[in-house]
């Protein structure tokens, strides 16, 4: 290893051994500076745990490889799906009980994985990789899903089926909002309602008109 590269790989140990001090507000989980609501994020492979990062420390972690493969910045693309279409017995080959999922690929299990949101939080389906392919394959923008950061979200309705290539963080956020507003067995009209307004946003933002934070 050379002298140069020596030197980057210390800098990325020292950054990871920094702890984020206990304070007010969002800091950056590797060096510790506040954080604006709206701020960049990365993911630990190993744990799959979302990490908030300030933008000097994100660029850090951007070349392929830094900090030996372990984390991944997740990217800012939302681009809307056109004309996805899913009928009910093909939904039901991917055994997924209710009308929201994601899907994204996952590197060290080195397999396309889904999961759907509930009150409990995201429960991964026991993904058929026939009837994925056999979806995947009608629809060219999936194969531009980036592995790990990267989440198709699938949300399908009596009146409409949508689906958007989302940053992973979004993807999750979606959880968090059914896991805190979810009520009884079917939800209830208020977590619907946040649901109906956070495809919206998304949407929004795959067509370049919002740049506030969804939540």
């Amino acid at each position: 290893m050379d002298a140069d590269r020596r030197d980057s790989f210390a800098s990325l140990q020292d950054l990871l051994k920094k702890k984020p001090r206990s304070a007010p507000g969002e800091r950056c989980d590797y060096c510790s500076v506040p954080l604006d609501s709206e701020h960049s994020h990365l993911i630990d492979l190993k744990s799959r745990r979302i990490l908030c990062s300030c933008r000097p420390c994100y660029i850090v972690f951007q070349p392929q490889g830094a900090a030996q493969g372990r984390y991944k910045p997740v990217p800012s693309r939302y681009a809307e799906v056109e004309g996805f279409s899913v009928g009910d017995g093909e939904w039901d080959s991917l055994q997924i009980p209710i009308g929201l999922a994601f899907f994204f690929f996952n590197s060290i299990e080195n397999k396309m994985v889904a999961f759907y949101p509930g009150p409990a939080g995201a429960t991964e389906s026991l993904l058929s990789l026939d009837a994925w392919e056999t979806m995947a394959a009608r629809h060219p923008l999936f194969a531009t899903l980036e592995a790990d950061v990267e989440a198709i979200l699938i949300h399908r309705s009596r009146t409409a089926n949508r689906c958007l290539i989302v940053p992973i963080d979004a993807a999750y956020e979606l959880v968090g909002l059914m896991r805190t507003s979810w009520r009884g067995f079917d939800g209830g009209e208020e977590a619907w309602k946040r649901i109906d307004a956070f495809f919206s946003k998304i949407s929004e933002r795959a067509q370049g008109r919002v740049t506030a934070r969804l939540s």
